[in-house]
């Protein structure tokens, strides 16, 4: 893609990284979905740069993209961080997913040293990233995975379960414990891909599930969905201050990404909050919420003569 675009990769290098010390992080944020749309090595290498930021919310962000690119040659960088257990355990999580995004094989053993890892956010991620990669790599689900295509972009965590189900059936394989994650995310996706109001009631019955990691992968379904009856389950979880920050801020991304009216009032009080993850989520939020009700054609910038159809900004996916 790079090739038929002229990218002015040091100034969205300059932006992401915020070298003058003074660029706004929505502005970073939508440098960073640039450099995810043009995709190639050298993107990588910028985005890469950018991990030593102090901000969880842009590393996660930033992990998060160089696993949506699908190219190996990431690998290392998100190992590295995923090893690095002085990081935050939002960011090591979304490092794991990153990995089984790509689906390199060769990361398994690098998963499989976190399967007890002190965050149970973490240990969860690399138990569910090891089943994708295993699933993607599987000659017998080939046939499969070339059926199984999504309405969405993204490279999710499990794909879509194909059996055939009632809304009420995939509810209940949701929220049954007894059910590996892996096999439970697939029933997540497949309402997603549903995606009627009965479905997301269904899925809201995953916000009160024991796992933090399950009730942020909601959370970033209903921003995909922008379904207007999620505004009330996700704004009950940013407003929870006992809830785990990984689980707010990806609420509030979902509220950004769904606009309503009501939104605006919950994610302005909530960008004073005094966790930090949440506050600068609120405010990448407003934005997102600008862009929504805006009729801007792509949440991007620092390319010309780019030609792409558009995409909101959780089908490139602020947050998980």
């Amino acid at each position: 893609m790079a090739d038929t675009l002229k990218v002015n990769y040091q100034q969205l290098e300059d932006t992401l990284c915020n070298t003058s010390g003074t660029t706004p992080l929505a502005e970073r944020f939508r440098a960073l979905f640039t450099l995810k749309n043009v995709a190639d090595e050298k993107s990588i290498d910028v985005i890469s740069k950018a991990l030593s930021d102090e901000s969880a919310l842009l590393k996660h962000e930033l992990t998060y993209c160089l696993g949506q690119i699908k190219n190996p040659y990431a690998n290392k960088a998100l190992i590295d961080v995923l090893e690095d257990l002085e990081e935050h355990e939002m960011v090591r999580h979304e490092a794991a997913e990153a990995l089984a995004a790509i689906g390199s094989l060769e990361s398994i053993p690098y998963l499989e040293k976190y399967l007890k890892d002190p965050s149970e956010a973490v240990s969860e991620t690399c138990e569910l990233s090891i089943d994708k990669i295993r699933y993607d790599n599987d000659p017998k689900t080939k046939e499969e995975r070339d059926q199984n295509k999504s309405l969405y972009s993204s490279v999710d965590p499990a794909p879509p379960s194909v059996n055939k189900k009632s809304v009420q059936e995939l509810g209940v394989q949701l929220i049954d414990t007894n059910l590996s994650l892996f096999e439970r995310y697939r029933a997540m996706f497949a309402l997603r891909e549903i995606g009627n109001t009965e479905a997301v009631e269904e899925l809201a019955k995953g916000l009160k599930a024991k796992s933090a990691l399950f009730r942020h992968e909601i959370a970033y379904v209903f921003g995909q969905l922008q379904h207007p009856a999620s505004v009330p389950a996700l704004t009950e979880a940013l407003m929870d201050d006992k809830e785990q920050g990984m689980v707010r801020h990806e609420a509030a991304e979902a509220l950004g990404s769904i606009a309503t009216p009501e939104v605006l009032e919950v994610l302005s009080k909530y960008k004073e909050d005094n966790e930090r993850v949440v506050r600068e989520s609120c405010v990448v939020a407003l934005d997102m919420y600008e862009y929504e009700t805006s009729g801007d054609f792509q949440y991007a910038n620092g390319l010309e003569n780019q030609e792409e159809t558009h995409q909101n900004m959780h089908s490139l996916k602020l947050a998980q």
